[in-house]
């Protein structure tokens, strides 16, 4: 694994992208049980779409006991655009089940029963947890997540559990809650899945991908 201080990376990407006024970037949500269910239908898509597709969704279904009686039929309609509708409409009507029936309709705050709901895995789970509730306990592993840290040389996994594991060994607990935002905002902006744009980014010298690549840096 790269041998510099991550703090480092933490520290240039502050610089760039302001978390307290990017909100706007980010899935929309007014309350635990709307980040649970925006997340969970987030998988596979952009947050750009989730949040068109929740408006309708949230208004129809305005808590988790109304849409723990919905038709599933109805949600399909709805959510048809976010992908992979049949499995995210099955998940988010039985996770709103199960937290009405075994939780009293109140979500948890906890990642052991998060992640028993679902459609929730640790990814879901964690984003839950710090939005919802301000609970760190880990970080979130998205596509943006795995791609800056495997190109980075933060880690060499691809399965998202274990990548978070190298993170969080790396990492300082106290930055674990903003590295999923700031590194969604590189990912999206500079370090795209095609074409990086590894020539204006302000971690090319840190960067195991671009060095393999003989790009210079950019501070």
């Amino acid at each position: 694994m790269s041998d510099f201080d991550p703090e480092t990376i933490i520290s240039r990407l502050r610089n760039l992208y302001d978390l307290s006024q990017s909100s706007n970037e980010f899935l929309h949500f007014n309350n635990p049980y709307e980040i649970l269910i925006a997340t969970i239908l987030s998988a596979q898509t952009t947050d750009r779409t989730v949040n068109l597709v929740t408006q309708e969704l949230f208004k129809r279904y305005p808590d988790i006991a109304s849409l723990a009686k919905a038709d599933p039929a109805e949600v399909e309609i709805i959510i048809h655009r976010t992908g992979f509708y049949h499995a995210k409409t099955k998940n988010i009507i039985a996770a709103s089940q199960m937290v009405v029936l075994e939780y009293g309709g109140v979500v948890p705050d906890r990642m052991e029963e998060l992640t028993l709901l679902p459609g929730v895995g640790r990814k879901t789970a964690n984003i839950v947890l710090s939005h919802a509730f301000s609970k760190i306990v880990g970080i979130a592993v998205d596509t943006h997540v795995r791609r800056i840290s495997m190109r980075l040389g933060l880690t060499f996994q691809t399965d998202p559990n274990r990548i978070e594991t190298d993170l969080k060994r790396i990492f300082l607990p106290d930055t674990w809650g903003e590295i999923n935002g700031l590194f969604i905002l590189h990912g999206r902006k500079v370090c795209n899945a095609r074409k990086p744009s590894c020539t204006i980014c302000v971690l090319a010298d840190l960067c195991q991908y671009a060095k393999a690549h003989s790009v210079g840096t950019c501070e």
